[in-house]
């Protein structure tokens, strides 16, 4: 069964207990036969006609209604991103939970590993206490994965939105409870996994100080190792001497885009290890052996620009070992090679053309080469992409891709394309232009 409670928060609440005024179900309007079928009309409205549809529905429906349907609406198109189409159109959201709320798949990762350390059986739900659960997004994917799952929010709204989640997307799951507490005071005593998502946004925006998050880090730190086995989920930029030795710390990507790292505890983690994980097209995870930094060398053929999973567990040097490749710069995170190897960590590019910085030369190499299409990547220059290619003046039918970095400390531009598959003859001898005077 699913309940919200809401009693005084040092201690799990009773189920026999009625929820108090702050807790009254302030859904209901949108849970209403009338709610859901104006929610189902205003699925794929366009907002820039909203003023007139607001006007059209209040004709019929009462104003209260139509704006928290519209408000919601508009809050169920935003989460589309995160939570795909599927999901989205059935949940709930508060401004504040779309922007905290975990991308799905991430979540599904989380749940899926939890899983595997925990040795899950079919028949015997481990539980798993959620703290911070914002709107559910992780406890939906937890009682998906069959944990049982209680999750601990100190928002009634919040609270009633995450019951509400997780009950439309995982009716399936062991009991899933959702309990109104102040988590710092909540008592985990009887979790056997903890999983604690801080708050890292406040009213000036977003906080990159752990120690200000929402709770404190040191206080999630050592509320996961009273339990013995669970996750912080964290901000990707943290700092590595912040990690704390007895946890692995796992930094997590999705196409493309880093969403977020993990600290994971539990006696099958190696304490130290840093992992980077990347879920598409498909899941790998690079694990890191503490190898020195890669040697500096000239640009080769290929250049890898490594996935920002693996630049932030600083992992560069795995991925350079694996395409027999060095750095452009010791600085710098950008990988060249000889030959063209194939990698889910870096995305691989061909560079046809090495000059020394200069504006001038490169907008005469872009015209000789008929260049209409220019995509503008960056590491160690001040350069604006979308200055430069105004400057550039770009036309004709041809694409190209320009770097704007640092080889061995000398400021440089790579001109190149994405090589779509590895290149078979990657080891025969190719000419690349090399310009070596301003």
């Amino acid at each position: 069964m699913d309940r919200v409670t809401d009693r005084a928060p040092s201690s799990p609440p009773s189920p026999a207990e009625p929820p108090s005024e702050a807790a009254r179900p302030l859904l209901a309007p949108l849970l209403s036969a009338e709610g859901q079928a104006l929610l189902a009309e205003l699925r794929d409205h366009d907002p820039a006609g909203e003023l007139a549809l607001a006007t059209r529905l209040r004709r019929d429906h009462p104003a209260e209604l139509v704006s928290a349907a519209l408000a919601q609406a508009r809050l169920r198109q935003r989460a589309v991103a995160k939570f795909g189409a599927d999901d989205a159109y059935r949940m709930y959201f508060t401004p504040h939970g779309v922007e905290q709320a975990t991308r799905s798949s991430v979540a599904a990762h989380r749940a899926a590993r939890l899983v595997a350390l925990t040795r899950a059986t079919p028949g015997r739900a481990v539980r798993v206490t959620d703290l911070c659960c914002g709107i559910g997004g992780d406890a939906i994917e937890l009682a998906r994965a069959g944990f049982a799952v209680t999750a601990v929010d100190i928002d009634p709204l919040t609270c009633e939105i995450a019951r509400t989640n997780v009950r439309t997307l995982a009716p399936g799951g062991p009991p899933a409870t959702v309990t109104r507490a102040d988590v710092r005071k909540y008592d985990t005593a009887g979790a056997e996994v903890l999983f604690i998502d801080p708050a890292r946004r406040g009213g000036r925006g977003r906080i990159f100080n752990p120690e200000a998050y929402s709770p404190p880090l040191s206080w999630a730190i050592e509320a996961v190792r009273r339990v013995g086995t669970g996750a912080v989920k964290i901000a990707p930029g943290i700092p590595h001497e912040l990690v704390p030795d007895d946890f692995e710390a796992e930094w997590i990507s999705d196409g493309g885009d880093v969403k977020e790292a993990v600290l994971w505890h539990h006696p099958a983690v190696v304490p130290g290890t840093r992992r980077a994980t990347l879920l598409t097209p498909a899941p790998v995870t690079l694990t890191g052996r503490g190898l020195p930094d890669p040697p500096v060398r000239p640009a080769g053929r290929y250049l890898y620009e490594p996935d920002g999973a693996v630049i932030r567990a600083h992992l560069v040097a795995e991925v350079a070992e694996e395409l027999a490749g060095g750095l452009l710069d010791a600085t710098i995170a950008y990988i060249t090679a000889d030959e063209a190897r194939e990698t889910p960590y870096a995305t691989a590019y061909e560079i046809t053309d090495e000059l020394p910085f200069s504006l001038k030369r490169l907008k005469a190499l872009l015209r000789e080469r008929e260049v209409g299409v220019l995509t503008v990547k960056k590491r160690g220059s001040a350069v604006e992409p979308e200055e430069l290619r105004r400057r550039m003046k770009l036309k004709g039918p041809h694409a190209a891709t320009v770097f704007l970095t640092r080889v061995a400390g000398a400021p440089t531009m790579l001109l190149g394309h994405p090589v779509s598959r590895p290149d078979r003859t990657a080891g025969t001898a190719q000419a690349r232009s090399v310009s070596s005077s301003a």
